[in-house]
């Protein structure tokens, strides 16, 4: 009880930092739940893995033209999310204008996967400067959260969050029927664009802020979770961000109580979430089988 109200304390030193735990927790599945509709999860594993490319292109770049970048620096990380956002959204323009042709889609994700975790790899050993801070912050440079960078995220993620509920009878209609959202005279095409750059996004800075592995475990755990007990579309969507900005809080505290990592702290405690109400879900099932 004491380390949850040292936490809530509005003096807590790392409160930047658990304010924008929280906020990728919270926004992540918004995004997720749409890869869960099309049946494109993997594609949550495949766009941080391009963020990393484009990160590592941005140090080698640097390195070749100006020089050494100075490490654990703002300058560092302005230039690492700058490769990430241009690499992110390069990526998620091609896979929007392949999205039209919608056969082998997992193929074409899978190989945008393995071609980025390859060139990954190659950029790093071709920069020797890169490989210590690029590991640094795909752990999650979340402790490194400023007050400016903190309202800056929450601008750009409130900005993303309007957009999604703004378009969101469009973006459900290409996602549950494209031959019907020709029908009533929409271009899928243009919505899956949209749909990818607000991902690439929200990716871009999770990535930079929480992490690889935070930033995929909240894209499909919370929402594939609540998939298996929400009746309706906004139930899913809420439930999911709710779900993912409380298990990011209890994972931070986890994190902070017995000195955990970060980010796998939060994914385990969303996994827990996810058995538990599996399940719940299989049980009820089970019970209503022998009941009839």
């Amino acid at each position: 009880m004491d380390t949850l109200l040292q936490i809530l304390s509005p003096d807590f030193l790392l409160r930047d930092a658990l304010v924008a735990s929280v906020l990728v927790g919270l926004v992540c599945p918004l995004v997720g739940v749409y890869f869960v509709l099309r049946r494109m999860v993997f594609l949550g594993v495949a766009l941080p893995q391009v963020s990393s490319a484009g990160i590592a292109f941005a140090f080698l770049v640097f390195n070749v033209v100006v020089g050494p970048h100075e490490p654990f620096q703002l300058s560092e990380r302005v230039l690492a999310l700058i490769g990430s956002f241009t690499f992110t959204l390069a990526a998620t323009i091609i896979l929007a204008y392949f999205e039209q042709r919608r056969a082998m889609v997992e193929a074409r994700i899978g190989t945008a996967y393995a071609i980025a975790a390859a060139a990954t790899i190659l950029l790093l050993a071709k920069d020797p400067h890169g490989e210590a801070q690029l590991v640094h912050l795909l752990r999650g440079d979340i402790l490194a959260t400023t007050g400016t960078s903190l309202v800056w995220m929450a601008a750009i993620f409130a900005a993303v969050v309007f957009a999604l509920f703004a378009f969101r009878k469009e973006l459900l209609l290409v996602s549950f029927d494209r031959d019907l959202a020709v029908v009533f005279g929409k271009r899928p095409g243009l919505w899956d664009l949209v749909l990818y750059l607000l991902t690439g996004v929200v990716i871009s800075l999770g990535v930079m802020t929480a992490g690889p592995i935070a930033t995929f475990g909240f894209l499909i755990v919370p929402p594939v979770t609540m998939h298996l007990i929400a009746g309706r579309m906004l139930t899913f969507s809420l439930g999911a961000a709710a779900l993912g900005a409380l298990t990011a809080f209890g994972g931070f505290y986890c994190a902070y109580r017995f000195d955990l990592p970060l980010g796998p702290a939060e994914v385990a405690l969303a996994s827990i979430a996810l058995a538990v109400v599996a399940g719940g879900s299989g049980l009820r099932r089970a019970i209503g089988r022998r009941g009839t």
